[in-house]
């Protein structure tokens, strides 16, 4: 008799990232099914007693819930632990001692073939095995106690900018690009309803990169830095390199060779 195929669920709030990590799942482990795909922690909750899958893939950081949020709704019932956890992140410093001790994994966005063969091979051992991670809870208590840290200065979240005889105060959330511009910084957001508007700033892109969310904001080229939730998506080019399509702007922007490794997998 053929045994079942394992069953997954994916979490991500950013849909390309959610898209990516599946397709490499299919590259490294083509028997697992991946049954659902949720936007934020609500749904990954819903879905999973919906379906009931083996593993749940949770980002760390979703709206709504976040992953570890979910994963305590997931586990709260002894009747389904045997779901086995994976945490993504895009912060290495969440890493930490609980996933390595074996019972919880982690993947780093953006994520690499090689790290995601040693998660897949892990995962395949405890189902054949077939026994849940042990003492989740307590792990799941470490994890929370590590996140709710400060990890540093916070993000930037707004950002003051000249247009016209104006003074524009500009909320990250609403750029889809920066890039440099010889002695100043372009901003480039959408202002009311969603119309495109761009800016000058005096302060240099490795200035206000080093205040931006890495999580949401991501260099693809050493003049231009991009908000992932704006890319509708990525084509790629000649001699290691691709071109970045937005959601509600014309402009294509570049991504060098140093930077392609963000969309290795897509």
């Amino acid at each position: 008799m053929t045994a079942p195929r394992p069953r997954a669920l994916v979490a991500d709030d950013e849909p390309l990232l959610r898209k990516s990590l599946v397709r490499m799942l299919a590259e490294a482990w083509p028997e697992l099914e991946v049954v659902a795909l949720a936007r934020n922690g609500r749904e990954a909750v819903a879905m999973f007693e919906a379906q009931q899958p083996d593993v749940c893939f949770l980002d760390v950081h979703m709206p709504g819930l976040s992953g570890v949020e979910a994963a305590r709704a997931i586990t709260s019932n002894r009747a389904r632990r045997r779901a086995h956890l994976v945490f993504v992140t895009a912060h290495v410093e969440y890493a930490i001692q609980a996933f390595e001790q074996g019972a919880l994994d982690y993947l780093v966005k953006p994520v690499e073939p090689a790290r995601l063969a040693d998660t897949v091979a892990r995962l395949q051992e405890r189902l054949r095995a077939a026994r849940p991670a042990d003492d989740i809870d307590a792990l799941l208590d470490q994890l929370a106690t590590r996140l709710s840290r400060p990890e540093g200065p916070p993000a930037l979240r707004w950002i003051r900018a000249s247009v016209g005889q104006a003074l524009r105060m500009i909320a990250v959330d609403e750029i889809d690009f920066l890039r440099s511009d010889e002695k100043y910084t372009l901003v480039a957001w959408r202002g009311d309803a969603g119309k495109p508007g761009e800016a000058l700033v005096r302060t240099p892109l490795k200035e206000l990169v080093a205040q931006l969310d890495p999580a949401q904001f991501v260099q693809v080229h050493r003049s231009v830095v991009v908000n992932l939730r704006a890319i509708s998506h990525v084509v790629r080019g000649e001699n290691e390199t691709a071109h970045i399509h937005l959601r509600h702007r014309p402009e294509v922007l570049p991504v060098s060779r140093s930077y392609l490794h963000h969309f290795k997998q897509m």
